[in-house]
């Protein structure tokens, strides 16, 4: 029999995550394979070359390129502070002097006397990467990094925005269908990952990076105060790189989505653990999707549950609908009828049956789904 396969969402009670963590350039992994780690650990540094000072030597003293190295007061290879004079000259049989300073902290790199530029490399840029999630060092990437391993709690978003954040869980909502406002954001959520229903405002966005709060996980969020939060429109490439001091998830869509209950109950039942956020989206080539992971304990069982996946969609299946005129909609395979059948558009399509969550059933081209993984 064939089976028809749909990607899909994770949305996981336990599982084992893992995450690579590694370094822009090559540098000095700090940890062992089998040591245990958190989140906040550095694990692997290295340092990004400083940018470029060209100084124009010869024009600034008015003398030859071929000079230069006869005036310098510094040497290739030697460090230099902003201010210090690096170069000087004489005139009027040295009575008079003419200084060329540093404009940064820095070294001397190089020394033409070709083109009378002396090259001032600024001082290093350090880079760190810490383990991102509590877990065990499984595997050592040699001068790059490391891969992290953890029992964890996993959800993932259709879209989201900020970059990787550490905090506590707090289930702010109620219900799946509330919706985050403003006044619900209280000065207590800072270092929190607040967990919402259906909706988030502009000014809730604002506000809870305002307190310093992690992050918000909702349901829906629309363009109009996507837009009004981040002060300009968002772009089709990778998310993840905005500067705004909190990130979100969105699980479900754009608009007033309510939050697929599996969803909202998970991560309710996290609430008070410390889990990792990351809003960083791609849709394109290599897909990457926001997430939020919750450690567990190491004792917790892990039950098997991908051999549903391997066999594509099959009865019993839980996916979201993500075309009208069910859009956002979460529900149950209940049929997969093999033959054609013609749609609205007058399209020959595959198409499943669908037992949405208030019990109605409905049918749905299969290209219209999303599988949720469990």
């Amino acid at each position: 029999m064939a089976h028809a396969y749909t990607p899909g969402l994770k949305v996981t009670r336990a599982t084992i995550v893992k995450k690579e963590r590694r370094l822009p350039l090559p540098g000095n992994v700090l940890v062992k394979k089998g040591d245990r780690v958190k989140a906040e650990d550095i694990v692997a540094r290295t340092e990004l070359p400083g940018n470029v000072q060209p100084i124009n030597v010869a024009g600034l003293l008015s003398i030859p390129p071929e000079d230069v190295p006869a005036v310098m007061l510094k040497k290739e290879g030697e460090h230099v502070k902003k201010g210090e004079p690096i170069a000087q000259s004489k005139s009027f049989f040295g009575l008079f002097k003419s200084n060329v300073t540093a404009p940064v902290d820095g070294y001397i790199e190089n020394i033409s006397n070709v083109t009378g530029q002396v090259i001032l490399r600024e001082p290093p840029i350090p880079v760190e990467i810490n383990a991102y999630i509590d877990g065990e060092v499984v595997d050592i990437i040699e001068n790059e990094g490391v891969i992290v391993q953890t029992k964890a709690s996993f959800v993932q978003g259709i879209f989201g925005i900020g970059g990787e954040r550490i905090g506590v869980i707090h289930a702010l909502a109620k219900d799946p269908d509330e919706e985050v406002t403003e006044d619900k954001i209280t000065e207590d959520l800072k270092g929190k990952i607040i967990i919402g229903g259906s909706f988030v405002t502009a000014e809730a966005l604002r506000k809870a990076a305002r307190v310093g709060a992690c992050g918000i996980v909702v349901g829906g969020i629309d363009d109009k105060n996507l837009r009004e939060f981040l002060g300009y429109d968002i772009g089709v490439a990778i998310t993840g790189n905005e500067q705004k001091g909190i990130t979100l998830v969105v699980t479900e869509g754009f608009g007033k989505l309510r939050m697929a209950k599996r969803t909202f109950d998970l991560l309710i039942s996290l609430h008070g653990k410390k889990g990792s956020i990351n809003g960083a989206t791609q849709i394109r080539a290599g897909v990457i999707r926001p997430e939020v992971i919750v450690p567990l304990e190491e004792d917790v069982e892990i039950k098997e549950s991908g051999e549903e996946l391997k066999e594509g969609l099959i009865v019993g299946t839980y996916v979201r609908v993500i075309r009208e005129p069910y859009f956002g909609k979460i529900g149950r395979v209940t049929a997969l009828p093999p033959e054609l059948q013609v749609i609205e558009t007058e399209a020959k399509v595959r198409v499943l049956e669908l037992e949405l969550e208030d019990g109605k059933r409905v049918i749905v081209p299969r290209a219209n789904v999303e599988i949720i993984e469990e």
